[in-house]
């Protein structure tokens, strides 16, 4: 099997980069110029320089290959909606017209579980309309991307497959995991209302595990998929446990959640008022994250796919903080050496 990997220098993308290969898969990869591909080339991918939004690299990199798994997105909850269509719809179109009329196995669309209404959720499972209008561009765009990709199942036979994970965690995670732990470092932590919401969490190896369920069930093609770790994790427990994992102290204050619901608009209206080109501390997509109930069914995954979580939330933050810490000491390494290099050379041009 020949694969086309999306996003392989991010988090999400070398993992299944590295899975594709344990399991004999020839992989290709689109890569950015001046991005990280070490892990890639250790597994001996054939490289296409460039993105998705670059038609003439994507129709490079589908040739000849037999699935494409797209991971690459521009993620954030801050800027201008035309930006996040630019990578993650029309990314989208771009590799969707270069396999159209290619016989294909399997185009695996990894989506979020962000497409559904900013709202509490109990249960909620892929009979759920999605809205039309979002709260930021980032799922304004995965909400269109979604819709582009199952037009071109239906009109053109693409063998598309939908899935929606959650919050995804783990190794290599170098924003959220990372951001939380600095938080409880600099006690800084705060939990927006009791912190008994659920929280959408799923570890990036289930997520891997399902992705190629996606490839391998033939009853996957033209459907979409919930997907999460299968238990209901608070955001207390999910905090709590990373607290516990890194060794730092439990977050104890708490804010009541009317108040940050209030809060939040005004925020967003001033920062985009002066033109700020980085997110408040509070938007409509963290608010989500750290306030709303979160619970979305699986019961399709498993039932169609046979998807069952493996690893448990206690052994994936383990994992995502042992990789973390190591690669933080890493860059700190490299970042001393430069400095002694640097006064070194300095020394030496004054003598």
């Amino acid at each position: 099997m020949r694969g086309l990997i999306t996003g392989g220098t991010g988090f999400v993308g070398s993992h299944v980069a590295e899975a594709c290969s344990k399991r004999g898969w020839e992989v290709v990869a689109l890569a950015r110029v001046g991005s990280d591909v070490r892990i890639l080339e250790r597994l001996g991918a054939r490289l296409v320089r460039g993105d998705v939004t670059d038609a003439a690299a994507v129709r490079e990199a589908v040739r000849g290959v037999d699935s494409v798994i797209h991971c690459a997105a521009k993620v954030g909850d801050w800027g201008q909606v035309a930006e996040y269509r630019k990578a993650n719809v029309e990314g989208l179109r771009n590799l969707l017209e270069a396999v159209r009329g290619q016989p294909l196995h399997r185009f695996v669309h990894l989506s979020s579980l962000g497409v559904y209404e900013a709202r509490d959720h109990f249960g909620t499972d892929e009979s759920e309309p999605l809205p039309s209008r979002h709260i930021d561009g980032y799922t304004q765009s995965k909400v269109e991307a979604e819709r582009l990709a199952l037009q071109y199942f239906r009109e053109h036979g693409v063998p598309v497959t939908v899935l929606r994970p959650g919050f995804v965690y783990g190794p290599r995670d170098r924003t959220v995991v990372p951001r939380l732990i600095d938080l409880l470092e600099r006690k800084d932590l705060i939990y927006v209302g009791d912190g008994s919401q659920a929280l959408n969490t799923i570890y990036v190896g289930n997520l891997v595990e399902a992705v190629f369920l996606a490839l391998e069930r033939p009853e996957a093609v033209g459907e979409v998929f919930n997907l999460t770790d299968g238990e209901r994790v608070s955001k207390r427990r999910f905090l709590e446990t990373l607290a516990d994992v890194a060794e730092l102290p439990r977050p104890s204050k708490s804010v009541p959640r009317w108040l940050v619901r209030m809060l939040t608009p005004v925020m967003e209206n001033l920062w985009r008022a002066i033109g700020a080109k980085e997110a408040p501390r509070l938007t409509q997509a963290r608010l989500k994250f750290i306030g709303l109930n979160l619970d979305f069914s699986i019961e399709k995954a498993r039932r169609q796919l046979g998807y069952q979580p493996r690893a448990s939330l206690e052994e994936g933050l383990r994992q995502a903080v042992e990789w973390w810490r190591k690669a933080k000491a890493e860059e700190d390494s490299v970042s001393e050496l430069t400095a002694v290099g640097d006064s070194h050379h300095d020394a030496t041009q004054k003598l």
